[in-house]
């Protein structure tokens, strides 16, 4: 069993930058791609952030490419999402999210498709005023 606890949500005014982390055990952390979905209010999760195994591989919502990063540290079991220039439309519950990859994908491949995570975190709140 994994479990995920992510960190480092809050308020912060339009034009800033927030870092959330994503804490994993039960699991070494090079087995799992690491995702970052968002729900804001009223509307579905969505896909923001995918990393590979290796961190080699990573994929972005178009509505955050160029200012978020995702990043891993296996040996920390941490997983970050760098999120700069936040915008009002940003304001959402971030959750952070586990695919246990098998073998053979090899340490590259990562999924933007939420039904391929097996883990989830309970969520961190981002408000991101104007």
């Amino acid at each position: 069993q994994v479990q995920l606890v992510e960190s480092g949500g809050g308020l912060v005014q339009a034009g800033g930058s927030l870092r959330l982390s994503c804490a994993a055990s039960g699991r070494a952390l090079s087995s799992l791609g690491m995702d970052w979905f968002r729900q804001a209010p009223g509307k579905e999760r969505e896909f923001v952030a995918a990393i590979s195994r290796s961190g080699t591989g990573t994929n972005y919502a178009d509505s955050v490419k160029g200012r978020f990063t995702i990043s891993r540290d296996n040996v920390k079991n941490t997983v970050w999402l760098q999120m700069n220039s936040l915008k009002p439309e940003d304001t959402a519950v971030y959750y952070c999210a586990a695919d246990v990859v098998p073998t053979h994908l090899g340490t590259s491949y990562y999924s933007s498709n939420p039904r391929n995570m097996d883990y989830w975190g309970n969520g961190i709140l981002v408000t991101v005023s104007s």
